[in-house]
């Protein structure tokens, strides 16, 4: 699989951080079954009309999206951690074999979700490595479809991802740069037929790497319409990330 090592900078919209009640989360996500490693107060600054195509808002919560190092209410990890001094074991600290030998971790990354206006159906998955150095990701992350309420996740809802996966052994992102997934909740666009109860998205940035633990959880809202979702491979731009999605055709 071709590798790219040069993201491009995306515009970027940010809605002002809201308090929210106990029963209304942020929709940067809060760690699942455990408290982040560390949480940001301050959203960052974005212009309307992104080209991205994403729009501020996820099923009515405020979100903070963007392309470079974010500070976020909410349950995002962040941090400006990583593994490795500068030059390290592996080599430059902002190349690519860096990134192969040295994993993400969950501290020098934040998470953020952002509903698509051009689809609504859409989300973006936004992993932005606010560390100093290189770091690799799985090839895409781990996602799942659940009600928040559900006690042990055995009715959660699995999206297909793209088959024939393979080539550099992980998805490099440099320092400050953003790595986008898309995941299309209902590709159909049936409106019956649907999984009843949805209304959280889980997000774990790696999958291969990370314990379970760092699974971050964002609201979908009540009456979101999931069927037979797709989720695409991470990608330097969210046009190449939708791409990747519809090509999905084996279950994750």
């Amino acid at each position: 699989m071709s590798m790219k090592s040069a993201l491009t900078s995306a515009a970027v919209l940010t809605l002002g951080a809201l308090a929210l009640t106990a029963c209304q989360a942020g929709t940067t996500g809060t760690a699942g079954g455990s408290s982040p490693s560390s949480v940001a107060s301050s959203p960052a600054s974005g212009t309307a009309g992104a080209s991205s195509g994403t729009s501020g808002s996820t099923s009515g919560q405020p979100v903070s999206a963007s392309s470079g190092p974010a500070s976020s209410s909410g349950g995002s990890t962040g941090g400006s951690g990583g593994t490795g001094g500068s030059g390290g074991s592996g080599g430059d600290a902002t190349s690519d074999s860096y990134a192969y030998k040295h994993p993400c971790a969950p501290q020098q990354l934040s998470v953020h979700v952002v509903r698509r206006s051009a689809a609504p159906s859409q989300r973006v998955i936004e992993v932005i490595n606010n560390g100093s150095r290189s770091c690799g990701l799985s090839y895409f992350p781990q996602v799942s479809l659940d009600n928040a309420q559900a006690a042990d996740g055995s009715q959660a809802v699995r999206p297909l991802i793209p088959s024939g996966l393979g080539g550099a052994p992980a998805f490099p992102v440099y320092a400050g740069r953003t790595a986008y997934a898309v995941i299309d909740l209902d590709p159909s666009g049936a409106t019956t037929g649907t999984v009843a109860g949805v209304n959280e998205l889980n997000v774990l940035a790696d999958g291969d790497h990370m314990p379970n633990a760092a699974t971050l959880n964002f609201p979908l809202g009540d009456g979101a319409l999931v069927l037979k979702p797709k989720l695409g491979l991470y990608r330097d731009n969210v046009a190449d990330a939708v791409s990747s999605m519809q090509s999905a055709d084996h279950q994750s």
